[in-house]
C-alpha cells in the first residue's frame, strides 16, 4: 500500500472503544486516525469531538479536496416505531424540510441551490440521515441550514396534511416497483409484523391515521443531541466545524445540558428466523424472487468472511450465479446476492428477476449453487477475486467527500468507532477459505425464506 495509517484513542484489537465521557461538562476531542502517503505527507485526518450534550462530531480532512459533505445521523428508524407510529421516522424526514421560524421550505431549498449544493435525506430501519454536499467555503451555510432544520422544525398542521399525501403517493410508487414489493415481502417473512418486518415508509393505513401530535412526540423523544452524530468530510477544519455546530445547533437550547452519547444499538436475543414462503400476485411481466436465510449481525466478526462469500456468489459479472444463471443458461437478466446486517439479526440471499415459465429452473440452479457453497465453500481463485473486488470497491468508493462522510457517520453511529481503511482491508485480507466455508455452511444451512412476486 502507498499509504500508512496511525491511530490514537482507546480502540483495542479493532473492537469498538468506549464512548468519550462527556459528564464533565466540556467537549472531548481526539484524533482517531491520520493517513500519510509514501512520502510522509498527511492525506487525511479523522477527528472526533463529543459535546457536553452528547452530540458527536466526526470529521475527515481530505488533502486537496475542494468540496465538503456533511451528514446529520439520528439513531432512529422504522424499527423504533410502534404499530401506531409506523412510518413516523420517514414522515419526519419529509417534514423537517418544510420550514422553521427562520426559513420557509422555499428558503431552505434556495439556500443550497444558490451555491450549487446537493441536499437530501433518507430513512433506514435503524437510523435517519440528512446530508448535503457543497464547496468547502459554503460548509458553514450547510451546517446552519441543517442545524436550523433539525432543531427548529415547525411541523405545522397544514404541512403534515400536505406531506401525508406525498408519502401516500410514495407508498403507491413502491407498490408498483417489483423490487420493493419482494423485499418488503421478504422482511415480513423473516420478522413478521414486528418492527424489522415492517416497510420503512409505513402503510397507507398507518400514514392516514397518524396525527401531528404523534409525530411531534416522536420528534421530541428521538431527535436529541445524545442520539445524533454529525459527520463531515472533505475541505474541512475540525475546529471550525465544531464552532459552526455549536452556533447552528445551539438554537432553542438544543445543546443545553449534559448527557452521555447513546451507544450502538445493542444486540439482543430474538426468535430465530424460521423457514417460510410467501407469494404476491401482481400483473408484472417478470417474476421477482428472493431466496434467503438468516444472516449475521453487524457486530459479528464473520461479516467479513460473509462479505467475501457474497461477492464470489453473486457480487459481479464473474460471480457464480451471474455466470451460471445468466451467461451459461440464459435464465434471467438480473441476478445478484446480498447480505444485510442489523444489531440483532441479518439476512443473506439471492434475488432474481425472470420470466414466469423459467422460475422453477432458476430456483433449482440457485439452490444447487447454495448447496455447493454450504458443502464445499469457494475456490482459492474465488477467494482472491472476492477479496480484490471488496477492497477495490471500498477504496474506489471513498474518492469523494460524500462517500467518506457516509462511512464516518454510519460507523460512528452504529459502531461508536471508526475503523481505518487499512484496518478494514486487513480484516478482509485475513479471511481464509476455512472462514468462508464455515460461514457458508452455517447461513445456508438455516431455514429457507422464499419470496415471490409476479403474475
Amino acid at each position: 500500500m502507498s499509504e500508512s495509517l496511525t491511530t490514537a484513542g482507546q480502540r483495542t484489537a479493532g473492537r469498538p472503544s468506549a464512548l468519550p465521557n462527556s459528564s464533565a461538562g466540556r467537549a472531548s476531542t481526539s484524533t482517531l486516525a491520520t493517513v500519510r502517503d509514501a512520502a510522509g505527507h498527511v492525506t487525511s485526518r479523522i477527528r472526533r469531538t463529543t459535546l457536553p450534550s452528547g452530540l458527536r462530531i466526526v470529521t475527515e480532512q481530505m488533502a486537496g479536496a475542494r468540496s465538503a459533505s456533511i451528514g446529520v445521523w439520528i439513531g432512529v428508524g422504522s424499527r423504533d416505531e410502534t404499530a401506531t407510529t409506523h412510518g413516523a421516522s420517514h414522515f419526519l424526514e419529509h417534514l423537517l424540510f418544510k420550514g422553521t421560524d427562520e426559513r420557509s421550505a422555499l428558503d431552505i431549498s434556495i439556500a443550497l441551490d444558490a451555491v450549487g449544493g446537493e441536499f437530501n435525506a433518507f430513512t433506514a430501519k435503524e437510523y435517519t440521515c440528512f446530508h448535503a454536499r457543497v464547496l468547502g467555503e459554503d460548509l458553514p451555510l450547510a451546517v446552519d441550514v441543517l442545524g436550523d432544520m433539525i432543531t427548529g422544525s415547525l411541523l405545522e398542521a397544514h404541512d403534515v396534511d400536505a406531506e401525508r399525501d406525498v408519502i401516500l403517493d410514495e407508498i403507491a410508487m413502491h407498490e408498483d416497483d417489483p423490487d420493493d414489493v419482494v423485499q418488503n415481502l421478504l422482511a415480513e417473512l423473516a420478522w413478521g409484523s414486528g418492527p424489522l418486518g415492517r416497510p420503512i415508509a409505513g402503510t397507507t393505513d398507518s400514514i392516514e391515521a397518524m396525527t401531528r401530535a404523534q409525530i411531534q412526540r416522536f420528534y421530541r423523544k428521538h431527535y436529541r443531541p445524545e442520539n445524533m452524530v454529525l459527520s463531515v468530510a472533505g475541505a474541512v477544519e475540525h475546529a471550525d466545524v465544531v464552532k459552526a455546530v455549536r452556533r447552528s445547533f445551539g438554537r432553542h437550547g438544543f445543546l443545553a445540558g449534559t448527557a452521555e452519547p447513546v451507544g450502538p444499538r445493542a444486540s439482543r436475543r430474538h426468535p430465530r428466523v424460521s423457514g417460510r414462503e410467501g407469494r404476491i400476485s401482481r400483473p408484472f411481466e417478470q417474476v421477482n424472487v428472493v431466496l434467503a436465510a438468516e444472516g449475521v449481525t453487524r457486530d459479528d466478526d464473520r461479516r467479513f468472511a460473509l462479505g467475501v462469500l457474497n461477492t464470489a456468489l453473486g457480487g459481479g459479472t464473474s460471480s457464480r450465479l451471474f455466470q451460471e444463471v445468466r451467461e451459461h443458461r440464459g435464465l434471467a437478466y438480473s441476478v445478484y446476492s446480498f447480505a444485510s446486517h442489523y444489531a440483532d439479526s441479518g439476512l443473506v440471499g439471492v434475488a432474481v428477476g425472470c420470466l414466469p415459465d423459467r422460475l422453477d429452473d432458476v430456483l433449482e440452479v440457485v439452490r444447487v449453487e447454495l448447496s455447493r457453497i454450504a458443502a464445499h465453500g469457494i475456490t482459492a481463485e474465488e477467494l482472491a477475486r472476492g477479496k480484490g473486488q471488496l477492497v477495490g470497491g471500498l477504496v474506489l468508493g471513498l474518492e469523494d467527500s460524500a462517500s467518506r462522510m457516509m462511512r464516518l457517520g454510519k460507523a460512528e453511529l452504529v459502531y461508536a468507532d471508526v475503523l481505518g481503511i487499512d484496518d478494514v482491508m486487513a480484516r478482509i485480507d485475513a479471511v481464509t477459505l476455512d472462514d468462508v466455508r464455515a460461514v457458508g455452511r452455517d447461513v445456508f444451512g438455516r431455514p429457507e425464506l422464499l419470496a415471490i412476486v409476479g403474475p
